[in-house]
């Protein structure tokens, strides 16, 4: 799928069986997670099963190389402020967190507090993607996300380790 267009790509995604290399499959993933609009999504379902050749190659080989995307903000600082500050509210029956594979995402408590504090009906629906999407960045950064471990400030760049 990597030759095809953007209408092309969203075809082939709704498709029973897809081929793709790992790669384009991992960078289509990255760039639907800073989509601000849930119709610009290429990848709209959940799969089941995956059939991967190569896969020694990909997960030993290949997993030096992480898939890093970047582009321009989207939205303005006072978002992702706001996001920010929201999370540093929130106490621990607020959220549900998995240090393990750093994942965290907000308990019905959590998302009852965003919906008061952003004062909106549904922090699920379409039109709330992108807050919803800096919340959770939010909500890493502020509870999983260790400066100096996980990353660096310099020149007021951020830098991943690795």
């Amino acid at each position: 799928i990597k030759e095809k267009n953007i209408e092309e790509k969203k075809l082939a995604y709704k498709c029973d069986i897809l081929y793709s290399t790992n790669s384009e499959l991992g960078f289509d993933y990255l760039r639907d997670n800073i989509q601000n609009e849930i119709e610009n999504l290429l990848m709209p379902r959940e799969y089941n099963y995956a059939i991967i050749d190569e896969v020694d190659s990909i997960l030993i080989d290949e997993a030096r190389t992480p898939l890093i995307i970047s582009g321009p903000a989207k939205q303005g600082i006072k978002f992702y402020r706001d996001a920010n500050r929201f999370a540093k509210t929130l106490k621990e029956n607020s959220y549900i967190i998995d240090l393990e594979s750093k994942t965290i995402e907000l308990s019905e408590e959590g998302i009852a507090k965003a919906e008061t504090f952003f004062q909106i009906k549904n922090l699920y629906s379409g039109k709330n993607y992108s807050l919803l999407h800096c919340i959770k960045n939010a909500l890493k950064a502020v509870f999983i996300m260790n400066k100096n471990k996980d990353y660096l400030v310099d020149n007021n760049k951020v830098l991943i380790i690795d």
